[in-house]
């Protein structure tokens, strides 16, 4: 009816509709209109895709008429339901219904825009929200199910996808659609609340903002964000509004994880800076709670407004009243915010005030933006307001020793955006150090040492990083040398003489330093191996900071006289004096650690060796090959022990980048320094891993894992680290493995390729491993291997002919390699799975590993003889169980799982399993036919819909299950009661002799029982699959009975071959009683003289 109608005549239809629904047939109306509108929105959205081959006379109405019909008609609907509750109730109801059967159907643009303006109803708002975010979470999840399975793949195409539908409705929302827009708001705040990261106790928050979406429930909360996002975007109106909601959740949420609110915040404020200006109280505000904020959150908030900052002079000047009063407080935290949000501003307000319009991303206000600032700032007020700064967080550097590592942590990235205040910074660094430098050329050691800790009562603290002071000196140091030539033309000579001068003296002070450090023994720091370092005394606590302080100083110089030696022979022989300081301590606190468990020094230090300085040494260690460089790199070459400290290092820089996004250092939170940087440092460690395998390596009497083993651990970091923070720059990092010089052109990168070039060296080394003799045999590195093929393997796409090269592959090393290393062999098997369901099910490779277990392990009939050829080596009497065979299972189990999700699909049926290999082959078993229930329930139904006939396929289905499955699972049945039974009666007779092995008698009946629990429950499925089989039988007119045997599982059962035996025996006590019966116990004789019966040959 409604297709013969004018567009325009629809919505005064529609509310008559729903007026004399009152009376009846309210699904019948509601089916019609959601069904109508949803043909429309399709026919336009192929319309749109394909314009030119539509017929002028056939096309529909213009897309912005038909958003306002719609428009029109959500709001006809929403003041019925106003009048009419049960009308709202019975639109739930059909569309949860609806979705069971089609989800394309019940969740479209124009349902979903309903339920949003429903919503608004606080009556309704549960139910609707409920059901919106049941459906997102389901829709996430049925797509991750989907993609780890080729076989649901080709059986059950996803066709719908509820995150793009509501985005959808965010777009149609622009067309005037006033009413869905607060349903929008309240639902991505629902979103974002209800599937927010959580924190684990005493750790840190699980899901961080620089990772991607891997969960369904990440995926929902970032689908929270990018509807308000998008909302805000197109909606004036309601903008303040989801700016104050996003604030107040900032503050409120502080003890949780907020860092999803904060990527909001951030995206919010760089779409619309100037928008944002009316708004600036409520920034304004929150600034005031800045001292009660955790610093992560503080942090992250201040970089969030920080384009608010340029354009609003108000919002900075409030800011920077709150920050002042911070650096002041009691509260060591509030101190720390403080010192943060001003290192922040001398960040990004330049002194020359060249602001560029790229740090505003918003086009259309980027001119606005800078003719603001500029009006705003110039170049004399900018240094002004900067100096100030500087001014107040001199006063930082006598506070404690967190608050002073901040502004050592933040002044290099001061001085490299903000190069004029480098003078004002340099000599306050100056004037610091020379606090604890002492000058005289001969004194041991050069530092004050104890200058730099503080006594409290019997505690002992740190109070001056003194390794990060140097640190910060010398990276600031050489940056100022690398571009003083670029400045010195416009300074003025009184300015270059001043700069000059502090240069000139913190090299020589840093010259000093290193000489006398290499000079000096532990003794000089009192810091021997007779020194105590134990945690419970003050000297020992205060020794551990001592010593951690000298090791990283010995670093800082390490890097230091690396990069100024300019590969001079001497100066890499200090170099090597350095790390031989940093070493004997290393080994001392090692060697203490041992002995107490508890020691500080137990835990590894983080390194102060920056992450572009280790790409730079690992490249000159292993691949600099220019002559002129040999003599002084062989300084450095000749120690093995400086060669695995620096694979060492870059290990943990990379675990620091993969867990927390950023390293320490300069560039460490420069997403594009550090991509550059694992580039660089990947290609050494995959030449130095393939060109000197572990095998051939020394790896001397000193303890510790080999330079190769530790260039392959970090290998699979990086992998795994690039496919967590890079997975978009996959292309340019997989073509920086080839490429040793110069950039490359980034179009046409097959990652395929790429990736099965890099696979296949991996390969080699495994098979190496495998061929290798069994003494030489490294499990480590082996399961290493494992890992990273599994890692890169995800590259691969899995309809490619490399992958199933790889798959290939996989099967030959798991068929031709009797492994008998447990976590090899369960690794093997794990990848083998993995890619073979991408590639199809996997039920034939279970079925050939199913029959090499039971061939390892023998049948529970002893009387049957079990073939024992063997498809894979890999399964033999050490691997086949519990390894294997649990891992077989729980491959079944998914795969069980994957039928069982298909089925679903069509009438919601599902069941749950786990448990050890008896426990969990039961379970399965009953899953088994639990979705072989739930497939005849499905087929009944057919029947009684159409008189269709019973295909072909579902009887050959039950003809097996009633031929190979059921016998076989009574059997096990009767094979597990006995053997449980023999358990419990030799239990029993160790009770009546031993009264103490009471425990180990409860252990053996706990286990009895835990392992019988499930038959009854697997025999009751067995039984409702034959009750339904009679009623499909009946329906079908098709005997399906016929295939199945009488079931011999219950309570009481007559076993044959005991009451046989039980016969025999009365027999000969009767001969016994009679002797005159002659005839009758000789003719029994030749019985016993028999030979044995011959075994039967089991058929697989």
């Amino acid at each position: 009816m409604f297709s013969k109608l004018d567009l325009q005549e629809i919505p005064p239809l529609v509310y008559q509709l729903l007026l004399l629904s009152a009376k009846g047939s309210k699904k019948a109306v509601l089916e019609g209109i959601i069904s109508f509108f949803n043909q429309l929105d399709k026919r336009q959205k192929e319309e749109q895709r394909a314009p030119q081959s539509v017929d002028l006379e056939v096309a529909t109405m213009p897309l912005d008429q038909l958003r306002h019909v719609e428009g029109t008609v959500i709001l006809h609907i929403v003041s019925v339901i106003n009048l009419d509750q049960d009308l709202g109730e019975e639109l739930i109801r059909y569309l949860k219904t609806e979705q069971q059967k089609d989800p394309c159907t019940a969740l479209c643009p124009f349902s979903v825009a309903l339920l949003l303006s429903v919503a608004v109803k606080h009556r309704l708002q549960e139910q609707v929200f409920d059901f919106l975010k049941t459906s997102i979470v389901r829709s996430c999840k049925d797509l991750q199910f989907l993609q780890g399975s080729k076989f649901l793949q080709d059986l059950f195409p996803q066709k719908y996808d509820v995150t793009a539908i509501i985005l959808e409705v965010v777009e149609n929302s622009a067309f005037g659609w006033d009413h869905v827009t607060q349903g929008l708001v309240d639902l991505g705040f629902s979103l974002m609340e209800s599937y927010e990261p959580k924190k684990p106790f005493g750790g840190k928050v699980a899901e961080t903002s620089y990772g991607f979406s891997k969960t369904p429930s990440q995926q929902a909360c970032r689908l929270g964000a990018s509807i308000l996002l998008e909302t805000f975007k197109v909606h004036e109106p309601i903008r303040s509004d989801i700016l104050e909601q996003v604030l107040n959740r900032v503050l409120t949420k502080a003890a949780s994880p907020v860092s999803h609110f904060i990527d909001l915040l951030s995206n919010i404020v760089m779409s619309a800076p100037l928008v944002l200006q009316n708004s600036s109280s409520k920034v304004t505000e929150t600034f005031d709670n800045l001292s009660f904020l955790p610093l992560d959150t503080v942090q992250g908030l201040l970089r969030a407004v920080q384009p608010l900052l340029k354009v609003s002079m108000s919002v900075r000047d409030s800011l920077i009243l709150v920050l002042q009063k911070a650096i002041f407080s009691r509260q060591l935290d509030a101190r720390k915010a403080a010192v943060a949000g001003f290192l922040l501003l001398l960040r990004n307000f330049k002194v020359l005030g060249s602001l560029s319009s790229s740090q505003c991303s918003q086009a259309i206000g980027a001119t606005q933006v800078q003719a603001d600032v500029h009006a705003c700032y110039n170049s004399a007020a900018n240094e002004a307001f900067c100096l100030e700064i500087l001014g107040s967080l001199r006063r930082c550097l006598s506070q404690q020793a967190d608050v002073r590592l901040m502004l050592y942590e933040g002044f290099y990235d001061v001085l490299r955006r903000n190069s004029q205040l480098a003078s004002s910074i340099m000599e306050t660094l100056l004037s610091q150090i020379k606090q604890y430098y002492l000058p005289q050329p001969d004194l041991l050691p050069p530092l004050k040492l104890e200058g730099c800790i503080i006594a409290q009562g019997d505690q002992v603290f740190l109070q001056e990083p003194l390794a990060h002071l140097l640190s910060c000196i010398q990276h600031c140091l050489a940056w100022y040398k690398s571009t003083i030539h670029l400045h010195q033309g416009v300074e003025d000579d009184d300015e270059e003489e001043e700069d000059v001068r502090f240069q000139q003296n913190l090299e020589e002070m840093l010259d000093s330093v290193t000489r006398r450090v290499i000079k000096s023994e532990l003794e000089d720091f009192e810091l021997d191996k007779s020194a105590d370092f134990s945690p419970s005394s003050g000297v020992g606590v205060k020794n551990n900071i001592y010593a951690i302080l000298v090791m990283g100083i010995c670093e800082v110089l390490i890097e230091y006289n690396f990069n100024i030696g300019n590969f001079s022979k001497n100066k890499f022989e200090d170099v090597l004096g350095l790390f031989t300081c940093y070493n004997k301590l290393s080994e001392i606190l090692k060697e203490k650690a041992g002995k107490n468990k508890t020691l500080l020094g137990n835990k590894t230090a983080r390194s102060f060796l920056s992450m572009g300085f280790v790409s730079t040494l690992l490249t000159a260690l292993f691949r600099d090959n220019a002559q002129s460089h040999e003599e002084s790199l062989a300084v450095l070459r000749s120690s093995t022990e400086f060669l695995r400290y620096a694979v060492s290092v870059a290990l943990q820089k990379v675990q620091q980048l993969e867990e927390t996004g950023q390293t320490d250092g300069p560039d460490g939170q420069n997403p594009e320094k550090m991509f550059q940087n694992l580039c660089r440092i990947t290609r050494v460690l995959l030449w130095r891993y393939t060109s000197i395998p572990t095998a051939v390596e020394e790896s001397g009497k000193k303890k510790g894992k080999s330079i190769s083993l530790l260039c392959l651990e970090g290998l699979l970091r990086i992998f795994n680290t690039v496919q967590q923070l890079y997975a978009a720059r996959i292309p340019q990092f997989l073509q920086a493995l080839d490429i040793t010089d110069g950039d490359v052109e980034e179009t046409d990168i097959n990652v395929t390729e790429k990736v099965a070039f890099q696979i296949r060296q991996f390969q080699r080394s495994l098979v190496n491993q495998f061929s290798s003799a069994e003494d030489d045999f490294n499990s480590k590195e082996t399961q290493l291997l494992i890992t990273v093929l599994s890692t890169l393997s995800k590259l691969l796409e899995p309809a490619s002919q490399q992958f199933l090269q790889f798959l290939t592959w996989t099967v030959k090393i798991c068929k031709e390699n009797a492994l008998e290393d447990i976590a090899c062999c369960k690794g093997l098997l794990t990848l083998l799975f993995n890619l073979h369901a991408l590639y199809k099910s996997p039920v034939s490779l279970l079925r050939e590993l199913a029959q090499d277990i039971h061939a390892c392990l023998g049948d529970i009939d002893q009387d049957i003889e079990v073939d024992s050829r063997s498809h894979f080596a890999i399964v033999n009497a050490k691997t086949a169980a519990p390894t294997i065979c649990l891992l077989v299972l729980g491959q079944a189990e998914k795969v069980l799982e994957e039928v069982d999700w298909l089925i679903k699909k069509l009438n919601s049926l599902g069941s749950d399993t786990s448990g050890s290999c008896v426990d969990m082959l039961l379970r399965s078993l009953s899953k088994t036919y639990a979705i072989l229930t739930s497939l005849i329930k499905h087929y009944i139904q057919a029947c009684r819909s159409t008189s269709n006939a019973v295909p072909g396929r579902l009887e050959k289905l039950v003809k097996l299950s009633g031929s190979h499955l059921t016998p076989q699972c009574y059997s096990f049945i009767t094979y597990v009661q006995n053997i449980h039974s023999e358990s419990l009666s030799i239990a029993e007779e160790k009770k009546k002799k031993k009264k103490d092995e009471a425990a180990a008698i409860s252990t053996v009946m706990a286990k009895v029982l835990r392992e019988t629990k499930p038959i009854p429950n697997l025999i009751f499925a067995i039984e409702q699959y034959e009750k339904f089989l009679i009623h499909l039988s009946k329906k079908s007119k098709v005997n399906l009975m016929q295939y199945m045997k009488l079931s011999t599982s219950r309570d009481f059962r007559i076993n044959a071959s005991m009451l046989e035996s039980a016969l025999q025996e009365h027999n000969t006590e009767d001969a016994e009683n009679e002797p005159d019966n002659d005839q009758s116990s000789t003719a029994e004789q030749p019985d016993e003289n028999q030979e044995p019966k011959k075994k039967r040959q089991r058929k697989k």
